[in-house]
C-alpha cells in the first residue's frame, strides 16, 4: 500500500504504526476536472494522492488563473493553513487525471497527533518539506531562467510534463505559453 509506505520512507516507522495510522484513511477515486478543495471554503480533509495529478492554482488580480503547484502520486497535499486554521482555502485544487485519494478528516488527524507520537513526527517532517518546496520554488523564480525552471520540472516530474496541459504549465513556470513552446523547442535540441 503506498499510503502505508509513504509513512515509512518520509518518516521511519514501524510497519504497526504506519498501518494503524493508515485505518484513519479512506479511500476514493475521483475525476478529471474535480475541484477537490475550493477557494473561499475551508479544508474540512487532508489528502494522501495514490494515483494521478493534481494542481493548485489561484485566481490573480486579472481574473486569470495562475497555478501555484503540482502534486503527482505518491504525495500528501492539502491547503495546510485552511486545514489546521479552519479558515476558507485561498486557492483552488483540480484534478488534472483521474486519481485516487485517500482522506483524513480534521478530527482524525488532531487525534492522531495526540496520541501517536509516530504520526506527529511524521506530520512535523511533511511540514518541513513543504516548507522546503516553497521556499527553494520562491528562491528559484529569482536564481533561475525560464528554462532553468522548466528543465528541474522535467527531470523530477516528467509525468506532469507528459499529462499537464501547456497553459497550466507556463502559468506555473510565469511565461506565457509561447515562451514554453520555444523553451520547449529548445531544449528538445540540447544533447
Amino acid at each position: 500500500m503506498k499510503l502505508k509506505n509513504y509513512f515509512i520512507n518520509i518518516k521511519s516507522m514501524s510497519d504497526e504504526k504506519a498501518e494503524l495510522i493508515s485505518t484513519y484513511f479512506k479511500k476514493r477515486s475521483y475525476t478529471k476536472g474535480t475541484l477537490l478543495i475550493q477557494g473561499g471554503k475551508t479544508s474540512k480533509q487532508s489528502y494522501f494522492l495514490d494515483t494521478g495529478i493534481i494542481r493548485s492554482y489561484i485566481i490573480d488580480l486579472n481574473g486569470d488563473e495562475v497555478t501555484t503547484r503540482f502534486f503527482s502520486a505518491p504525495d500528501f497535499f492539502n491547503d495546510y493553513l485552511s486545514f489546521f486554521e479552519q479558515k476558507p482555502s485561498q486557492e483552488n485544487y483540480e484534478l488534472i487525471t483521474d486519481c485516487d485519494i485517500y482522506s483524513i478528516s480534521f478530527d482524525n488527524v488532531q487525534y492522531c497527533f495526540h496520541n501517536i507520537p509516530e504520526f506527529r513526527e511524521w506530520g512535523r517532517m511533511l511540514l518541513t518539506l513543504n516548507y522546503a518546496f516553497v521556499n527553494n520554488r520562491m528562491i528559484a523564480f529569482h536564481k533561475k531562467t525560464a528554462q532553468e525552471r522548466y528543465l528541474d520540472l522535467k527531470s523530477l516530474h516528467p509525468e506532469i510534463i507528459k499529462k499537464v496541459p501547456l497553459q497550466h504549465i507556463a502559468s506555473y513556470l510565469g511565461i506565457t505559453k509561447y515562451s514554453l513552446s520555444r523553451i520547449r523547442k529548445k531544449t528538445q535540441e540540447l544533447p
